[in-house]
């Protein structure tokens, strides 16, 4: 397979790697960071109960639920499938999204206080987007039960009942 090189667009802390397939994005990966993210991405196939898709989704690779689940689409672009995870190599950190943390106080309570029990640095983290800075203390465990946690269907109602008002 011939070498990939993409140029990325950086806006600050944001890094957008402009492809169009996971396949590009993941060799487009900065070398010091893709076996984490590669781990992370296979931590999520592994968990992801069926019916989620995997695409490029807002400059990340993303999963979600696709039209034939949920022709309705995301609220905020029904153009793309219903978001649920993504994640991200960002310029100092990887991104991990999950809008049920967002969606679901009690997931939200339930994932923090496992990440103190497991995990030696602090909780960074924005309203559902967990920043992963130390490559070696990622809790591929916990993301994985993360993972796990919404069939599609039970994020099409947690949605709607979060979002679509």
């Amino acid at each position: 397979m011939a070498e990939f090189q993409i140029e990325t667009i950086d806006k600050g802390d944001i890094m957008i790697i402009p492809v169009m397939t996971v396949e590009e994005y993941l060799a487009a990966l900065a070398e010091g960071r893709k076996d984490a993210f590669v781990s992370i991405r296979k931590t999520i196939l592994k968990h992801l109960p069926k019916g989620f898709k995997e695409s490029i989704q807002n400059g990340m690779i993303g999963y979600g639920v696709p039209h034939s689940l949920y022709p309705q689409g995301y609220h905020a672009n029904p153009k793309q499938p219903l978001p649920i995870l993504s994640i991200a190599s960002q310029k100092n950190y990887i991104a991990l999204h999950h809008l049920g943390l967002y969606a679901n106080q009690n997931l939200l309570n339930w994932f923090v206080s496992e990440y103190g029990k497991q995990v030696k640095s602090k909780l960074d983290m924005g309203k559902g987007c967990i920043r992963l800075k130390h490559m070696d203390q990622i809790p591929y465990a916990l993301i994985g039960e993360l993972v796990g946690k919404f069939t599609p269907q039970e994020w099409i109602k947690a949605y709607q009942a979060a979002f679509r008002k």
